[in-house]
């Protein structure tokens, strides 16, 4: 039998912590959810609201930062923007892992972004669309990912996806209509949009150019072999 006296636990005890325990619920329910919309969760945000300073605080020693957009009643959890001089400061491992998007996704994104800035700049407040009217905005951009039929499936699989990010938003009763969440204005910049768009759509015609091309060069091939 050892007669080593026991370890101790050298760490410090444990405290109450800085923040009141209403900042400090609605802290974590901003880190679990990454997004908090005061329409449906009115108390969290409210919290968020009153105590945004010491939440701020305490979210930049983890490199965070919160964001909240008090005329539409959302709050943000994003990565805090590299702004400072240290030579590690690039090497820090964000919280928040950036996704890359296929070439659908972001093709989704910027027609979804481009109808919310030209429904909000006519004034409405809530943006919603048919999913077709979705179908018809991507049309012109599938030869970028490989089709020129539209899929269903494929489209409710993105649009599913975009719901989860909180990017988009269920209609009650209306399985085939969707509501744009304002949270797209900060996952695209209004500043590259035009550019964006310009940009794929020049890429699309270029492929359905080239696409062109083939369909007919295997057109007169056939021509050609039928007469020999």
């Amino acid at each position: 039998m050892s007669n080593a006296p026991p370890l101790l636990d050298e760490s410090p005890a444990p405290t109450a912590g800085r923040l009141p325990g209403e900042a400090r619920r609605a802290l974590v329910e901003l880190m679990r959810q990454g997004v908090i919309v005061a329409e449906s969760r009115r108390l969290v945000f409210d919290a968020l609201c009153a105590h945004r300073v010491l939440i701020a605080d305490h979210l930049a020693d983890m490199y965070l930062r919160m964001l909240i957009d008090d005329s539409t009643g959302l709050a943000l959890l994003l990565n805090a923007e590299s702004g400072g001089s240290d030579d590690d400061e690039e090497d820090v491992a964000a919280l928040i892992s950036r996704r890359t998007l296929t070439v659908y996704d972001t093709l989704l994104l910027l027609v979804l972004r481009k109808h919310f800035l030209d429904r909000e700049t006519a004034g409405d407040t809530r943006i919603r669309m048919d999913v077709a009217q979705i179908e018809a905005l991507l049309m012109p951009f599938l030869p970028l990912t490989g089709s020129t039929s539209s899929d269903r499936k494929k489209l409710n699989g993105a649009v599913d996806a975009m719901k989860r990010r909180k990017i988009l938003n269920a209609v009650r009763g209306e399985d085939e209509r969707v509501e744009i969440s304002p949270v797209i204005r900060y996952v695209v910049n209004t500043e590259y949009l035009e550019h964006l768009l310009q940009e794929y759509r020049r890429l699309a015609e270029e492929a359905r150019a080239g696409i062109d091309t083939e369909s007919r060069g295997a057109d007169e091939g056939a021509e050609s072999h039928d007469e020999v």
